[in-house]
């Protein structure tokens, strides 16, 4: 709210004004029903009363500015809130995106962000009301009459320990709903995006059931939640009804025994109800609060999370043994750091390993085909290649240069990029294939036609203005990957990488595709992960791998050779071929 912090002294400035001023309102009242009826005097009866309707339209207007001077305020601080978790998010380390979990990152930039904003809006104007309602109506009946005013002040203490010692409670109740929150946010995104596996397998009331178990928990941690927090509110509605009863009672009495003018009775209601309303502001502010610290705590964690993936110095950098442009020194990695500081603070548990010394090196312009069964370390490999993680022994170097020594930004720029279920945009292509690069419109139409995507690009409505639906729903699931290959060259990197991107694709097409890429970027080293053989065995290199280790590397022939594995992977796929 810092930056902010003149429009909110404004804002809280016009709300301070309307409240004094509404707290004349009763003062004209009684004075009107005391002292100018009596006279019998028109004139000064319509003067007061003109008063009374200036000061109420004097009123209205302050409320209705300060009101919307606080909202926009309250989006302001939200806006900004939501661009640095974003930001933040986006500068993750895959560890610390791992610890939080993608739906706990939705939550957190959505319901937490939402209830921050609730509580700056607020801040600004109930904060400045409610307590000056409560304060100003009690110093203004002790002017009018003591007495009545102590029966009212006799209620307050009491009404102001149940609001304290309830919401210091509602704060972690709180937490536990948003956090019940982030698991529904899980359930309902593993629906959504497996919507079809669900339907295939028929298993549709299994996952309402699923759904049904998460939404039920966060349904009782929030009726808990919302009960205890609205505890103060008919305990407050007890106590100061009987004070408005005593009120009446003891302001009749006095009136009998001419103690007191009857128009004190009517400012004193009015009165005792802008006490109600101070009282019941204040708790208000206490229930949001205490929504709005669990979301700010839990928003802090994530933009007060540690940097952990800084940029290494020159001196602490380690140097690669050779000069290839890709070399793994004898890495070893899991996922995971059980009982480090870094696991504790994210809430990482358990130790996976799942590279054991992998060690190879390739030349620039050189191929590298990653080959083995499903979870044995072929994307882990990718991911310490570009830095998503850091290695725990070992080194990894691009271009004689330990990755940890670059700017992001510089080593990513060197990567063009095709992950297995890669994201289409709901966009047009031209813009999937660009993504906000600066890109000539032959360079599009160049990288369509290496990906193999020309012909099928060219013969649609719109052609590269053709819009993709959301996660490219519209394109087959050929069309698809031939568009991200597309994207990948579009920018010519110095490395390609290709994680199972070619699984939807025909042999022919995919041995096109290959052949493309070799002959018009035969300066890109390139690394394809794939199922097929037939895809790898014109690499230049190929690493086997199984369980997190490498038990064979070298080019086809030599594999076939010496590699077991391999070849009974090749005799398998190829002899099916045949």
């Amino acid at each position: 709210m810092k930056p902010y912090r003149k429009a909110i002294t404004l804002v809280m400035v016009l709300k301070l004004s309307s409240t004094m001023v509404e707290l004349m309102l009763p003062y004209i009242l009684e004075h009107i029903i005391d002292v100018t009826v009596p006279t019998g005097d028109l004139t000064r009866i319509f003067l007061w009363g003109g008063l009374m309707i200036l000061t109420a339209l004097a009123a209205r207007q302050l409320n209705v500015t300060a009101n919307r001077g606080a909202v926009e305020n309250a989006h302001n601080v939200s806006y900004n809130i939501r661009q640095d978790l974003f930001i933040k998010t986006a500068n993750l380390s895959g560890r610390q995106f791992d610890a939080f979990g993608l739906p706990s990152l939705i939550s957190r930039m959505t319901s937490d962000s939402y209830n921050v904003q609730s509580c700056a809006q607020s801040l600004q104007t109930l904060c400045v009301r409610a307590p000056i309602m409560l304060v100003g109506g009690i110093v203004i009946t002790m002017t009018m009459d003591w007495v009545l005013a102590a029966v009212l002040c006799g209620m307050l203490p009491i009404l102001l320990a149940v609001i304290i010692g309830v919401s210091r409670y509602g704060i972690p109740l709180y937490n536990k709903v948003q956090e019940s929150l982030d698991d529904v946010v899980r359930v309902m995104r593993e629906n959504i995006t497996g919507i079809r596996v669900v339907k295939a397998l028929s298993k549709t009331d299994y996952e309402k059931r699923r759904f049904a178990a998460s939404n039920d928990a966060m349904t009782r941690n929030d009726i808990k939640a919302s009960t205890v927090m609205a505890l103060p509110g008919p305990v407050m509605q007890l106590s100061l009804n009987t004070g408005l009863t005593l009120v009446v009672f003891i302001g009749a009495i006095r009136v009998n025994n001419g103690q007191m003018e009857p128009g004190v009775i009517l400012a004193f209601l009015t009165y005792f109800n802008m006490v109600l309303q101070g009282v019941m502001g204040i708790n208000r502010i206490f229930m949001m609060i205490s929504k709005a610290s669990a979301s700010a705590s839990r928003i802090g964690r994530i933009l007060e999370a540690p940097e952990d993936q800084r940029v290494l110095s020159e001196s602490e950098a380690k140097k690669p043994s050779g000069d290839e442009f890709i070399r793994f020194e004898h890495v070893n990695f899991s996922y995971g750091e059980a009982g480090t500081a870094q696991a504790e603070a994210f809430g990482g548990e358990g130790r996976e390993q799942c590279l054991y010394d992998i060690d190879f090196s390739i030349k620039k312009g050189e191929s590298l085909g990653i080959i083995g069964p499903t979870g044995c370390g072929k994307t882990t490999i990718i991911n310490l290649l570009m830095r998503f993680y850091d290695v725990e022994d070992g080194g990894v170097f691009v271009d004689g240069k330990d990755v940890r020594s670059f700017q992001k930004d510089d080593l990513h720029r060197k990567f063009g990029v095709v992950f297995q279920n890669d994201m289409v945009f709901n966009d047009t292509l031209r813009r999937n294939i660009s993504f906000g690069r600066e890109i000539a419109e032959d360079g599009l139409w160049k990288a369509a036609k290496d990906a193999m995507a020309e012909e099928y690009i060219a013969g649609l409505d719109g052609q590269m203005d053709y819009m993709a639906d959301i996660k490219g729903a519209n394109l087959s699931g050929g069309q698809k990957q031939r568009l991200l290959v597309a994207r990948a060259l579009a920018a010519d990197p110095e490395i390609l990488i290709l994680d199972d991107s070619s699984s939807a694709l025909d042999y022919k097409t995919d041995a096109a595709l290959r052949k493309a890429i070799f002959e018009h970027h035969k300066n890109t080293t390139t690394i394809l992960i794939a199922q097929r053989v037939s895809s790898v065995m014109g690499m230049t290199h190929i690493l086997v791998m199984d369980n997190g280790r490498c038990i064979g590397y070298g080019n086809h022939e030599h594999l076939l050779e010496s590699c077991p594995e391999y070849r009974e992977i090749f005799q398998t796929q190829m002899g099916a071929l045949a």
